[in-house]
């Protein structure tokens, strides 16, 4: 059976041009911290590669740490600021994150509560998913002295809302308080500029722009104090040991370099498809909800976007999102549900709760997230498949299930 793949945004197809480039340096070898010949041409292979990224983020290329992925990234930021914050003032303990991160971020952040004394203090989103300048303002309050950082992701992975991040770290500038973001779902989408945003810290991830799997990076000014999570031979400013994987990173630049040139009508491109994946669908089944921020015309989301150009994310009554998922998926429809699922247990998304929905509604979502292998086919056959599939998945109703108590059900 033909498949049609719409998870994007939890990984994209690799470009061409990025396996050319890993199996080349593979081929190739060395290591770029050695000082014979293989290890210089390794480590011009990556210091190209840092600028390809560096383009594209905007920002200049010794602020590009490398590390494992965004996950990686996330937790040196996060981890890195409350630390070095720390250290400075012992009174500096409180961590302001929105209610709707990624993993990546609240786990880590959770991990600081528990373990290192860090007070958390959670931004409330709207009903789209979007956090407001004065929300954080009222946050941080009358004792900025004792905030470590401020981190909001700069677009949400589940519901694609674009947040207003550099409104949001000029009102921690205003303290003096270091804001991070976690950007892999914008970079690579949207058109990002790093120094432009007035942002200390940015998370972003190869494998979400079409590079390879295991690799990403942290954008970090040259001015942003950083206490390292890993300890060795001191690579990357010294912020993140660890042998430089040069195939991983080369494949990394490729692909920055595809994303930089196309960057514009690709972003349209999506936005158009997507546009007509949602009419398609609340045209079929009026019942079902669009979340996230409005739609916007593909002319809006190369510039000011509100949200991913990519994402379509749905409430469907009246059964379980995963139950969808895997009549889609029976169907040749690869869709995500965008929420966490315990011992196969469903259970319904943080983001979508922090937004005000009840748990019954967010039991029933549904992301579909376009690429740049999507195409009109692939929207003609998730709306001939999705009507049949929703009619049954509400045959098998609801799982008789309340979920444990717990910011991250």
């Amino acid at each position: 059976m033909p498949r049609v793949y719409m998870d994007h945004a939890a990984t994209t197809d690799v470009l061409p041009a990025v396996i050319e480039a890993v199996t080349e340096q593979m081929r190739a070898g060395g290591n770029p911290s050695s000082l014979h010949s293989a290890g210089r041409r390794a480590r011009a292979t990556v210091e190209y590669a840092r600028e390809q990224i560096a383009g594209l983020a905007g920002c200049d290329s010794a602020e590009v740490i490398f590390t494992s992925g965004g996950t990686e990234a996330d937790n040196l930021a996060v981890k890195g600021l409350y630390w070095k914050r720390r250290e400075a003032n012992p009174q500096t303990v409180r961590i302001i994150l929105s209610a709707v991160e990624h993993h990546a971020v609240g786990d880590a952040a959770e991990w600081l509560e528990k373990h290192e004394n860090a007070e958390l203090t959670w931004l409330q989103p709207d009903g789209d998913g979007r956090i407001a300048p004065e929300t954080l303002r009222e946050a941080i309050g009358d004792h900025p002295e004792t905030v470590a950082l401020v981190t909001v992701m700069w677009a949400n992975n589940e519901v694609g809302t674009v947040q207003p991040v550099s409104q949001l770290a000029a009102v921690a500038a205003e303290y003096g308080i270091p804001f991070h973001t976690d950007a892999v779902q914008a970079f690579g989408t949207l058109p990002l500029n790093f120094r432009a945003s007035g942002v200390s810290t940015m998370a972003i991830s190869a494998h979400k722009i079409g590079g390879p799997m295991g690799v990403g990076a942290l954008i970090a000014t040259r001015a942003t104090g950083l206490t390292p999570v890993l300890h060795g031979g001191g690579q990357e400013r010294s912020v993140r040991s660890g042998t430089i994987d040069a195939a991983s990173i080369a494949g990394f630049g490729e692909a920055a370099k595809w994303v930089g040139q196309n960057l514009k009508q690709e972003g349209q491109r999506l936005a158009q498809l997507r546009n007509r994946l949602v009419e398609g669908v609340l045209a079929a089944i009026p019942e079902v909800t669009l979340r996230g921020a409005p739609l916007e015309t593909p002319e809006q989301t190369v510039d000011g976007a509100d949200r991913l150009p990519g994402n379509a994310h749905f409430t469907f009554p009246g059964c379980e999102g995963d139950s969808l998922l895997f009549l889609l998926d029976m169907a040749g429809i690869e869709s995500s549900t965008g929420s966490a699922c315990n011992a196969g247990v469903p259970r319904p998304s943080h983001v979508l709760l922090a937004m005000g929905l009840t748990e019954y509604e967010a039991r029933g979502a549904q992301r579909f997230t376009l690429g740049h292998t999507s195409t009109e086919a692939d929207v003609d056959a998730l709306l001939a498949a999705l009507p049949a599939a929703w009619a049954q998945a509400k045959k098998a109703g609801m799982a008789d299930h309340t979920p444990d108590a717990g910011r991250w059900n």
